[in-house]
Order: C-alpha cells, then structure tokens, then sequence
C-alpha cells in the first residue's frame, strides 16, 4: 500500500471513529447538550483536529441520520421485485419493523432523538428521510392503482400507516413494552405486525 493510500485508509477510518462516538453522545446527551468536544473526548481525540472532518456538530447529525435511512433505504431495494403493491406495502411494514430491531441505535437517532431547530436547506437537510417517505407514498398509490384504500387520502393514509409501524417501533426501542407482561419483546412485535397487516386488510 502506498503513502497515498494509507492516509486515505485513515481519514476514512477516523470518520468512521467520530461517527460512532458521536452516535453514542447524541443518544446519550441529545443533540442539544452534545458538543463537539464531549464527541472528541468520548474517542479520546482533540476537539480542534474533529474540525478537519466535520464543520459542526449538525453536520455530524446529519450524517449519522443520512446513513440511518440509506440503510433502511438499501433494505427496501429487494421489494422492486415484488409486483403486487399490496404485498409490497406489507413487506415494507416488516422490514421497517425489523430495521428498528436490529438498529436501535440507528433507529433512534432517525425519529426519536430531537432534531435540531432548523436545518439549511444548503446542507441537505434531511431529505433523504423524505425520499423514504415519498417511497411509501408511491407504494400506496399503486395499492389504489389496484382498487385498494380508493376513498382515502394518499397523504392521509401515509402518515397513517408511518405513525403506526412507528409507534410499534418506538416502543420497543425505548423499552415501554415492560406493561404486556407474558411477552417478549419479539414476541410483541411481531403481534403488532401482524395486527397492523390485518387492519390494512380491513381497508
């Protein structure tokens, strides 16, 4: 490996360093109270050289949340193969289900960590999360398309679906599931999938 390569190695290596950290001090702190030094000293790194990676502590949220939806955006992909869109919408339910199982972290950061105020437009805001959205609107739409949901909103019914896989998802991430007792936490999950499917059914 030559000079040039390995100093590219390690800035990459590095980015992915502070990016961790500062995942942990984001869920730990809040996006408020982290600073950019409490993410430089929970990888033991000064605050100053931080500054040769990232401009702010936004652009590290920022970051962190792009690559939060570009995965579960990634996960998505496989159902382009799906040709009934009603089959489609489910599956989508599943795998956003099973995205915030296996990415708390990742999960909370995208829809339970308080967001910053305000996000300029010239930084990219978080459009990528709409673009997640705007993939469901679409499946909903080819679901009327097929006679399915025909005397709902589009929009209605996105924000409808969104907030109940949420709302499932959202308790499991932040343990508030302790109340059903007899259940795991799988277990719960999969019961509110599975009751969620039926109710689009019922549509």
């Amino acid at each position: 490996m030559g000079i040039a390569e390995r100093k590219l190695e390690e800035k990459q290596e590095m980015h992915k360093r502070i990016l961790n950290g500062a995942r942990k001090v984001f869920l730990e702190k809040g996006y408020e109270q982290a600073s950019m030094r409490s993410i430089a000293n929970e990888i033991n790194y000064s605050p100053g050289s931080i500054y040769f990676y990232f401009k702010d502590k936004s652009e590290i949220f920022q970051e962190l949340h792009k690559e939060g939806f570009g995965l579960l955006l990634n996960q998505f992909k496989v159902l382009d193969k799906v040709g009934d869109p009603f089959e489609r919408l489910k599956a989508m339910g599943r795998i956003f289900i099973q995205f915030a199982q296996e990415n708390k972290d990742y999960y909370n950061l995208m829809f339970l960590v308080e967001e910053p105020a305000k996000m300029s437009e010239n930084d990219g805001g978080f459009k990528i999360a709409q673009e997640a959205i705007d993939r469901l609107a679409s499946v909903i739409k080819d679901c009327q398309k097929k006679g399915r949901f025909k005397d709902l909103d589009t929009e209605d019914l996105t924000f409808m679906i969104l907030s109940a896989m949420h709302g499932i998802c959202a308790l499991f991430c932040k343990d508030r599931t302790t109340s059903f007792i007899g259940r795991t936490n799988e277990e719960l999950m999969q019961s509110g999938y599975e009751c969620f499917v039926a109710l689009l059914e019922k549509s």
